[in-house]
């Protein structure tokens, strides 16, 4: 999402001067969209509200009403998209605003493109090729048929440490912890942490929700103590990993994914800072949140804690030798 905004506010100095309104193609359109009309300081508004020919509305920055352009007075309006490699949307968006017949010039835009596909656009940012997946659709992309993903923290929240008894606690939250994301497509391959013996819970469990999987790989300890005392989470998860031909894993916690991406050599989307992870990073470049002076002194406290936390957790595989050094890579779709 850094990338997308940094991106779009560099774009808008090289797009038409006289662009009155901003259009979003939905749903990631509307993202850069916002972003733009913001920094332009327009309105925005949705593919079909251009069509059918909305009131725009600017909010309490852009002035009274009156002051607002509207379709029929704008002297440009620009329909933007996330990205375009087919040209589907794009074309779509065309036959759209050629039926409403408007008065004012409309161009066609989207942020990133493929080399092959820069002709469905009057104006793009910047190419990116394929394979590329970006931060705003990652846990609905058609990678994750290929991909392998965590259970605790992506799919649910993790156990409390109350619930994490390896007991009646435990197996009453692998029952009825409630449901936090269902992907939208099949995944390939879901690795957790929980005890092979949980399976069948665990089975029950993915089944309820919804969530469709080809492989689930479990941890082979016998109880928890077992596991603790392992201390192996994000090994275990990087050679499941190594086994597959997967382009991407989908880890929760961030130290974990740290340790995924050096050992396997391969991306991990980590969904607690929503960052992608790529082998070589370290704690210090990713995007942990920056402490401002609009945080109050609990929040600062507990995000010094948090990054304390992390830290530890990676000190025994930096000791290992494990080659955690920051390169040169480019985020995924960039």
């Amino acid at each position: 999402m850094d990338d997308l905004h940094r991106d779009v506010v560099a774009w808008s100095a090289e797009l038409p001067a006289d662009i009155d309104v901003v259009v979003g193609i939905p749903r990631s359109g509307l993202l850069a969209a916002s972003v733009l009309a913001l920094h332009r300081q327009v309105p925005v508004l949705d593919l079909d509200g251009l069509v059918a020919g909305r009131h725009l509305g600017g909010g309490r920055r852009l002035g009274p009403r009156g002051d607002v352009p509207t379709i029929e007075s704008a002297r440009r309006i620009l329909v933007v998209d996330d990205s375009v490699y087919s040209g589907a949307a794009m074309r779509a968006a065309r036959a759209a605003v050629a039926a409403a017949d408007l008065s004012a010039p409309v161009d066609f835009a989207a942020v990133y493109a493929t080399r092959g596909a820069t002709h469905h656009v009057d104006h793009f940012y910047a190419v990116v090729p394929q394979p590329r997946v970006f931060a705003w659709n990652v846990l609905h992309h058609e990678c994750l048929v290929d991909s392998c993903m965590d259970i605790d923290g992506v799919l649910c929240r993790d156990p409390s440490d109350a619930e994490n008894d390896d007991g009646p606690r435990y197996r009453e939250f692998l029952e009825t912890v409630p449901v936090r994301y269902v992907p939208s497509v099949e995944v390939g391959c879901l690795v957790t942490s929980r005890l092979e013996r949980y399976r069948p819970e665990t089975e029950a469990w993915l089944a309820r929700a919804g969530v469709r999987y080809r492989r689930l790989v479990m941890h082979p300890a016998t109880s928890g103590a077992e596991r603790r005392s392992a201390g192996d989470h994000g090994e275990r998860k990087a050679q499941a990993y190594l086994d597959t031909s997967a382009p991407l894993f989908v880890e929760s916690d961030l130290s974990q994914a740290i340790i995924i991406a050096g050992i396997s050599g391969r991306p991990v989307y980590c969904t607690d800072v929503a960052q992608m992870v790529y082998p070589g990073s370290t704690l210090e470049q990713l995007a942990v949140p920056t402490v401002g002076r609009g945080l109050a002194w609990q929040a600062r406290h507990e995000l010094r804690l948090k990054v304390k936390a992390v830290r530890r957790r990676l000190a025994p595989v930096q000791d290992s030798g494990v080659d955690l050094r920051a390169d040169d890579r480019a985020p995924l779709g960039r």
